[in-house]
């Protein structure tokens, strides 16, 4: 089936895979933001909510900030926001209600405003309000514009002169390994010597359980998010070492039948005692649980490895949307849900 591409783009109508091929490109990307002053900053927050909130679930892993960062997906935002806080907010569409509820918070508090948005209400409150803005390019889906996301998020920080590093070599370095390895991954390679479908093909008919260490745990939640959306199958994401401490005994017993595909998404540049984890936890759930299906993230670099292994998953996800007889892009129940909510 996956190496049928008449039944490829026929179900991919919105050509998801030529936008996760294109994807490094997002990185690169000129926001042209507008010179801004700062004043103190001793905190960012960040809120974003599914998709828009993926920039800053990277963000926990790279780059090192020199003050603290915390993500907000709630209606609410911490009592310490104040005067010496960047409070960014970000949203594809523009009108997600919990973003608005937290920068409405946020400009109450007196905090430091930055907007990420492709239009709708808080691309309007940021031209009205004078506010940082970086425009989103359009985008089919706002989890197809992550890395967009990203490198707004980015560029605003060094903006606000609280990143560490000066981030745009890594992000080149990245870029171009991230457009090398997708060449492997193209609808065109047929399964045979394509890992993605391979992988793909593991996942089908399964409650998917997605495992990584800190550095790559952002990357396991882009995976949920991207079983969840892409293929309409239901997903669970867990993190070592916390997992050893309380669901490694979960999986020992009940149920017996598990109709689950265990995924390990693994880097050498984890703590040694994380890489050590994952072995002993798969030595000593041998025949209690699936044995793991492992993704060993590629790249020298953090920044290299955990894009690679998001854009891993997209096309993993995307192949298993296909699998499933179903077009990846569209989310309508999310859409019916905001709907209903609003009646």
């Amino acid at each position: 089936m996956l190496d049928d591409l008449k039944y490829i783009h026929e179900k991919d109508a919105g050509d998801a895979l030529g936008i996760a091929e294109r994807q490094a490109g997002q990185l690169l990307h000129d926001f042209k933001l507008q010179a801004k002053q700062f004043g103190n900053v001793d905190s960012v927050v960040y809120a974003g909510m599914g998709g828009s909130g993926l920039a800053g679930q990277l963000l926990a892993s790279w780059p090192p900030l020199g003050v603290p960062f915390e993500l907000v997906r709630n209606y609410d935002i911490p009592d310490y926001v104040g005067s010496n806080t960047l409070f960014i907010a970000s949203s594809y569409s523009g009108n997600t209600e919990e973003t608005l509820s937290a920068l409405a918070q946020a400009e109450a508090k007196g905090a430091q405003i930055a907007v990420i948005a492709s239009g709708g209400k808080l691309k309007q409150i940021a031209e009205e309000k004078g506010y940082l803005f970086a425009l989103i390019p359009k985008a089919e889906q706002p989890r197809y514009a992550a890395l967009y996301n990203l490198k707004a998020l980015l560029d605003i920080l060094h903006m606000a002169g609280v990143v560490k590093e000066d981030t745009r070599p890594e992000l080149e370095r990245a870029s171009k390994h991230l457009q090398s390895a997708v060449q492997s991954w193209r609808a065109e390679v047929p399964t045979r010597n394509n890992p993605a479908k391979q992988f793909a093909q593991e996942l089908l008919g399964k409650s998917v359980v997605i495992y990584a260490g800190p550095k790559l745990f952002p990357a396991a939640y882009k995976w949920k998010i991207s079983v969840n959306e892409n293929a309409k199958q239901v997903a669970w994401v867990g993190q070592l070492p916390e997992f050893n401490h309380n669901e490694f005994i979960g999986w020992s017993q009940q149920p017996v039948d598990k109709p689950y595909a265990v995924v390990d998404l693994r880097s050498r540049l984890e703590h040694p005692r994380i890489q050590k984890r994952f072995e002993v936890s798969e030595r000593l759930l041998s025949g209690m649980r699936p044995a793991p299906l492992v993704a060993q993230a590629q790249g020298d670099t953090l920044p290299e490895q955990l894009l690679w292994t998001v854009a891993y998953g997209d096309f993993v996800t995307l192949y298993l949307g296909i699998l499933n007889g179903l077009n990846p892009a569209p989310i309508d129940l999310v859409e019916k849900f905001k709907a209903a909510l609003n009646a």
